[in-house]
């Protein structure tokens, strides 16, 4: 296939009745996708939109959004999705930047010069057309989506992707996790977020089914879709995890025998929350996708499978090269004692971002993806990954890595998480700082965590400054938010003098 646009109608057409996509209020089988997809390209031909053009969508969990996607990129249009309820400010800025032609959000934004719909307006519209009939596909190099960081501080970058991007994107996800035909997973990430688009994908590609939840914390919704769809395999952000471990108890241990696998990613995962994922799904095939927006996901781990490793990201990807850099991007043999940064090549690999050629050229170089996360392959083979550049701290020319104290704090009885930071010292360049995050009821005591750290730890590795928080920050997908915690330390040290 070069597109999963074409994915999507080559099954309407041998599993016309195959069950396709579910969302909060209804289902729909491939036959009725595509129906749904083909109104939906009439009416922006109605508008004139045309390939090349790009169009901004504001994302939701329903199935509609999703056809309007797969429409506009089979008229040749670029789709460019927005976070759902995301600043207004923030859309007109995508807006222009994207230089779209198009403004599709729930509730009616005007930005000058650009044409502007409501979401449920543009359905209305659509569902009463006749079927737009392709003549063609379109081609796997054309680019078919725009995907825009939303971070908080910065200039977001748009991720330009083309068809066979997408489709490297989906393999990648259909062989990390062997992704089966009769697949229906449950999937709760945004849908404008990379993640939750390439599982979609990759469920297209297979010809499988998709269930969309809006909210993690609907439990009973959750466990009527599990039964109603006989969902047999789960995509999950850690914090979505978290709130369904803390809202079922053991319920999702029921669905041991009916799931094959669950998949996380887009963060670590809390200590407490992967051992009870364990306990609950002794029979279920349990993943770590690690990845980015740029190249999708590159490394898969089946974390319950055998002796767990720390820190280990797995293997690469069906379509991805793996291989660790130094400063000046020359290959080096990697080792624990010699990490570098990690480098990815393959189809997947984005073409750039939009309009920007020098943070273009300050990711990737000949079609290769440099990160910044510090790596290296141990004596199996897998690839351990040790923090970001800015995080693996030099403590008197050691390299010291957070995550490796970190796990180390969070297999301590009463610990609920940790977050270790970097602190300048005149001695040793820099040390270990570590904030600690107790279980309700659970008594703190630094000397106790610095005792239990010696034996488990070098003594240079140790914090020499242990602080209570109550609670460590994160984001909405489970990611250490480091820089709070520098903060935090800044204003303790003030504080203090």
């Amino acid at each position: 296939m070069r597109s999963i646009i074409e994915a999507v109608f080559h099954y309407a057409e041998v599993q016309p009745d195959r069950l396709c996509l579910a969302d909060d209020t209804h289902a729909v089988d491939y036959q009725t996708y595509r129906k749904k997809i083909c109104q939906f390209a009439t009416f922006f031909q109605s508008l004139e939109i045309s390939a090349g053009d790009n169009v901004v969508i504001e994302a939701s969990q329903r199935i509609e959004y999703l056809a309007i996607e797969l429409a506009l990129q089979l008229i040749g249009a670029v789709f460019v999705p927005l976070e759902h309820n995301c600043a207004e400010e923030k859309i007109k800025s995508f807006a222009n930047r994207a230089e779209a032609v198009l403004l599709v959000t729930n509730r009616l934004i005007h930005v000058e010069g650009l044409p502007s719909m409501l979401f449920d307006d543009v359905c209305r519209k659509a569902e009463v057309l006749e079927s737009f009939t392709p003549k063609e596909f379109p081609e796997g190099d054309t680019v078919c989506e725009i995907l825009f960081s939303t971070g908080t501080t910065g200039l977001e970058k748009g991720v330009v992707l083309t068809h066979d991007n997408d489709v490297a994107l989906a393999e990648n996800a259909i062989y990390g996790v062997d992704l089966k035909s009769d697949n229906v997973e449950l999937i709760f990430s945004p849908f404008n977020h990379s993640h939750g688009l390439r599982r979609y994908y990759a469920n297209m590609l297979k010809g499988a089914a998709v269930i969309m939840q809006q909210s993690a914390m609907d439990m009973k919704r959750m466990y009527t879709h599990m039964e109603q769809y006989h969902v047999n395999a789960m995509d999950i952000v850690p914090s979505a995890l978290r709130v369904i471990l803390q809202l079922s108890g053991d319920m999702l241990g029921n669905y041991n025998e009916q799931l094959r696998y669950v998949q996380l990613g887009a963060a670590p995962m809390r200590k407490e929350d992967r051992e009870k994922l364990k306990r609950l799904l002794p029979n279920v095939r349990l993943f770590d996708l690690y990845g980015s927006t740029e190249s999708g996901i590159t490394c898969v781990y089946e974390f319950n499978c055998g002796e767990e490793k720390v820190n280990c990201i797995g293997h690469p990807t069906k379509n991805t090269e793996i291989f660790i850099v130094d400063e000046n991007r020359k290959p080096i043999k990697s080792s624990a004692e010699n990490p570098g940064l990690l480098a990815s090549r393959g189809r997947m690999n984005m073409l750039g971002y939009w309009k920007d050629d020098a943070e273009t050229a300050k990711a990737m170089a000949d079609g290769v993806v440099y990160s910044n996360d510090i790596a290296y392959f141990d004596e199996d083979g897998d690839i351990i990954l040790l923090g970001r550049k800015g995080d693996v701290m030099n403590v008197g020319g050691k390299k010291v890595s957070p995550f490796e104290i970190e796990n180390a704090v969070n297999k301590i009885s009463g610990v609920a998480d940790s977050g270790c930071i970097a602190v300048k010292d005149k001695n040793y360049g820099e040390v270990p700082w570590l904030f600690v995050e107790m279980l309700p009821g659970a008594g703190f005591d630094a000397k106790i965590i610095r005792d239990v750290l010696f034996t488990a730890l070098e003594p240079y590795k140790v914090p020499q400054c242990i602080v209570q928080i109550d609670r460590i920050p994160r984001t909405y997908k489970g990611s250490l938010q480091r820089a709070k915690l520098r903060e935090m330390q800044r204003r303790d040290t003030v504080e203090k003098e």
